[in-house]
């Protein structure tokens, strides 16, 4: 990437020669190159939200920046991608959406996500250390600026306005009003899980912003609710958790079981922990926030289910579905199951009977599947 600090080499994490995919695009080299041209002061506090692979914070690093992620994936590239550019590997601050801000905050830099929801939640967290002379600028791709994008400046921040558009990539520019009424922060979201979806119904769930679906239980879980396997008092993961609906359905369905709940993103992983508080779940429960089953160890798990991610930011993709499966392969026992839903399009059932040697259909509705792998 040409930045005015030089041209770092990034790569996205984990690192794959075979990926295609870069890690950075045309609005963090626009931003970039805007606080260049502006000379905006950088010996301040600067915090960075929402960098997708660390390529931000590993340009500014000698400003010795904060970085605020939510995912463990995107902290892992940061991690990588200093050490490939000689930095000090404690020039940059890594911190999660679940730790506490900076108490003040001099420049803000904000890599616009595709989830509006966590977009509202962090400006709400990081308003208070916002200050009358913190510059303030928003960086991404023109499909994902919208006039509700700026509206959430505007309402939390102060006046805002955006740039014209370069290489299909556009800048926000939000002068902070200290004096702004701010609304209450919304989040985390919680509501009240339908009839009729087993053990869980009826049941509470606990939603951080950012995590699918916020309001409402997603049409693909629901699905995959109707068609789970008894969990036999063996370990269990509930790989890419999200909420964690699946994991403490399976959890209320069988006290004797032990359940994982894995996903590389810190607010799903929280909404996971309460889920599963909020409910009552018995058994024993563990939660964490890694690369899929990265750690976990080989031949140590007895029953996987996933609802795999089919997109990576904007970009669609199944390299962490493939991730998921071979993850779950290596890690369960002999004899035992990956249960998978997914879209029928997708056509998982052909990853899994090259991966495993077998797939069988366990249910489908017009757009839904549910596969069943055996570890042979």
């Amino acid at each position: 990437m040409t930045t005015p600090w030089g041209e770092p080499a990034l790569t996205r994490f984990p690192e794959d020669p075979r990926d295609r995919l870069r890690a950075w695009d045309a609005s963090d080299e626009y931003l970039l190159r805007h606080l260049a041209a502006e000379r905006v002061p950088l010996d301040g506090t600067v915090v960075v939200v929402g960098d997708r692979w660390g390529a931000l914070v590993t340009a500014l690093a000698a400003h010795r920046p904060v970085q605020i992620t939510d995912s463990f994936l995107a902290r892992e590239a940061t991690r990588a991608n200093l050490a490939r550019a000689g930095a000090d590997p404690d020039a940059v601050r890594l911190l999660t959406t679940q730790d506490p801000p900076p108490e003040r905050v001099d420049v803000l830099l904000v890599r616009v996500p595709k989830s509006l929801a966590l977009l509202e939640d962090q400006l709400l967290r990081l308003a208070p250390a916002v200050h009358a002379g913190t510059v303030v600028v928003g960086a991404g791709m023109v499909k994902e600026i919208h006039t509700s994008t700026l509206g959430l400046f505007e309402r939390i921040l102060g006046p805002t306005r955006t740039s014209l558009a370069e290489k299909k990539a556009r800048l926000i520019f939000c002068t902070p009003d200290p004096a702004l009424e701010r609304p209450a922060n919304p989040w985390p979201y919680v509501y009240t899980l339908p009839d009729g979806i087993g053990p869980a119904a009826g049941g509470t769930v606990v939603n951080h912003a950012g995590v699918f679906c916020a309001d409402r239980l997603d049409i693909g879980t629901r699905f995959f609710l109707g068609h789970l396997p008894p969990a036999g008092g063996g370990r269990v993961v509930d790989l890419g958790c999200g909420n964690g609906v699946v994991g403490t359905s399976v959890a209320l369905a069988d006290p004797d079981a032990e359940v994982l709940f894995v996903d590389e993103s810190f607010q799903a992983v929280a909404s996971a922990e309460a889920t599963h508080k909020a409910n009552g779940a018995p058994g024993h429960a563990e939660f964490r926030v890694g690369d899929g089953l990265a750690g976990v160890p080989s031949g140590s798990v007895d029953l996987v289910l996933s609802n795999p991610p089919f997109h990576s930011h904007q970009a669609t993709t199944d390299a962490t579905a493939w991730r998921m499966f071979t993850g779950a392969r290596r890690t369960l026992r002999p004899g035992g199951e990956l249960w998978v839903v997914g879209n029928r399009h997708l056509g998982y059932h052909v990853k899994l009977r090259k991966l495993f040697g077998n797939s069988r259909l366990v249910a489908s509705d017009p757009k839904f599947v549910v596969l069943r792998a055996v570890k042979r």
